[in-house]
């Protein structure tokens, strides 16, 4: 799993990716030619990857992590100008320009997050977000599983759409352990 430690912010290493459903993921986010993505938390960019192939030559994706060895490993393997890595934390103001994005989408990030930081990120998506623009973000759920942060440190859809000051729109069950909530600005 992408564990954090939520002071500093930083990952232990371990990846979601082979426990998520991408397909179920991609589908849920109707993406489109030519549309402009965020993926935030980027890790190895195996979402940025999908994301690129989808919005094929007329769109852009943005793939950003605060691990620098995480992006530094991504833009070596890039074979893509749609792609374009660099490192950054979204709970702070980023490079990118203000109303830019289509997508901002997270992966077991958000639950790392300080109070602090939680209005940081808030700040930042609606900075970045086009209107009517879409902020997806997956967690684990907030029961037992077999891996993950304690409890205490999860958030489930309710207390997400408590945190994010944007229109909830869907939550969809992605497998056992995780939930795709969907928020539109």
């Amino acid at each position: 799993m992408a564990e954090c430690n939520r002071a500093t912010g930083q990952h232990k290493g371990r990846s979601s990716e082979e426990l998520l459903d991408k397909g179920k993921i991609i589908q849920s986010l109707n993406i489109t030619e030519g549309q402009t993505i965020l993926d935030a938390g980027c890790g190895s960019g195996y979402m940025a990857r999908e994301f690129a192939r989808l919005v094929k030559d007329s769109g852009r994706v943005y793939a950003l992590d605060s691990n620098e060895l995480a992006i530094k490993n991504l833009m070596s393997t890039l074979d893509t100008d749609i792609i374009e890595a660099f490192v950054s934390d979204v709970s702070t103001t980023t490079k990118l320009g203000a109303s830019t994005i289509d997508l901002i989408y997270l992966s077991n990030v958000v639950h790392i997050f300080s109070d602090a930081q939680m209005q940081g990120f808030v700040t930042e998506v609606k900075r970045l977000l086009k209107p009517k623009g879409m902020l997806a973000i997956v967690e684990i759920k907030k029961e037992e599983t077999p891996f993950g942060p304690p409890q205490h440190m999860r958030l489930s859809p309710d207390e997400l759409t408590e945190r994010i000051p944007l229109s909830p729109k869907e939550t969809v069950n992605i497998n056992d352990y995780f939930y795709l909530q969907l928020f539109e600005k």
